[in-house]
């Protein structure tokens, strides 16, 4: 006896299971939620290294890829993204969408100690890293000039009044300065 024999047999019974599948299958498509821009949250981290002073070539091979070695043995790890620049290295892993944030948190610190005896001894301290959704871009980029105040003074007023103004508005995830004029001391 083969499997379609009852089917062949009672071509009734038969048609009403169609039936039930068909309603069932436009009924699932109808309920399915769809839109055009879900929130999808990619477990991503970021981890920035700094040694003032490198090229990028250095940074590359005494930073950049000692702590790759390490992160790609980390477990789930779908893309790793590196960019060496001038005293920069930053290193972004991107996870599987199953993996739980904060366990591939511990993996990238557990990864950066262990990368610590390759690294070099000069570097002012060691790597960090910082949880990031690649879907929060910023909706905000503010420049300020001026032929009157000193490039200092505007440090200081983005620094002191315009950053913590903009991270205190309700649903502001993250402010940062770039550029300006930063004071040094040299010992």
């Amino acid at each position: 006896m083969s499997v379609s024999a009852p089917f062949i047999s009672r071509p009734i019974a038969t048609s009403l299971l169609g039936i039930a599948v068909l309603l069932c299958g436009i009924l699932g498509y109808l309920r399915l939620p769809v839109s055009a821009l879900p929130q999808v949250d990619f477990p991503t981290i970021q981890i920035t290294t700094q040694l003032p002073g490198a090229n990028p070539e250095t940074i590359a091979s005494l930073v950049t890829a000692p702590l790759e070695r390490q992160f790609g043995q980390i477990p789930s790890l779908s893309t790793m993204y590196s960019q060496s620049s001038f005293g920069l290295s930053q290193i972004t892993l991107q996870f599987d969408l199953d993996r739980d944030i904060d366990a591939a948190a511990q993996d990238v610190q557990s990864a950066i100690n262990a990368a610590g005896s390759t690294l070099p001894r000069t570097l002012p301290y060691p790597p960090t890293y910082a949880k990031i959704n690649p879907a929060d871009a910023p909706i905000l980029v503010l420049a300020l000039t001026s032929d009157t105040v000193s490039l200092r003074q505007l440090s200081d007023l983005a620094d002191t009044l315009l950053s913590p103004r903009r991270s205190e508005v309700s649903g502001v995830g993250h402010v940062s300065i770039e550029g300006g004029v930063r004071p040094a001391i040299r010992i």
